[in-house]
Formats: C-alpha cells, structure tokens, sequence
C-alpha cells in the first residue's frame, strides 16, 4: 500500500521545481497521487476495508486541497501538473 523510499526519491526528482525540492505543491501531489493510485488497487481487492477507504478519502481531499493552491499560484504550472499526473479536472 505505501511507496518504497526509492520510489519517492524518483518522484521528488521527477517533479522538484528546484534542487533539493520536496515541499512544493507539485511534488507533494505527485506523491499523494502515487499513494492514491496503489490505495486503489488495494480496495479492489479488499472491498470491504474500510478503515482504508477513509485514508484514501482523507487523502484525495488534500491533494484537492495542494492542487486548488498551486492553482492559485500559477495557472500554468497547475495546467502541466495535471497533464504529466494523467489528472481530470
């Protein structure tokens, strides 16, 4: 269900605005879709944790949250955002 250390590494890398970058809303989403996307997986399988499914809610809700912020703060770099994670909206 959790992300190995090697695999945030590579989506700190991936989406840091600057060297060294691990605050910014866009690596921030990039790992709370990342942990979104294997939390799915998990509740096809297990339909009824749900304990889990609150996690997965608690957590969608805050990358809105991150995303409606980097909105603010630059529609462009909102824009790129959700076109490299695959996001609607």
């Amino acid at each position: 269900m959790s992300i190995t250390a090697e695999r945030k590494q590579e989506l700190i890398k991936e989406f840091a605005t600057v060297e060294g970058d691990t605050g910014s809303p866009e690596v921030q989403v990039a790992i709370l879709t990342e942990r979104i996307n294997n939390l799915t997986e998990h509740l096809k399988g297990h339909k009824k944790d749900f304990h889990s499914r609150r996690g997965l809610l608690s957590m969608v809700g805050q990358r809105r949250r991150l995303l409606d912020y980097a909105k603010k703060k630059g529609q462009g770099r909102y824009e790129a955002l959700i076109s490299r994670l695959g996001l609607r909206r």
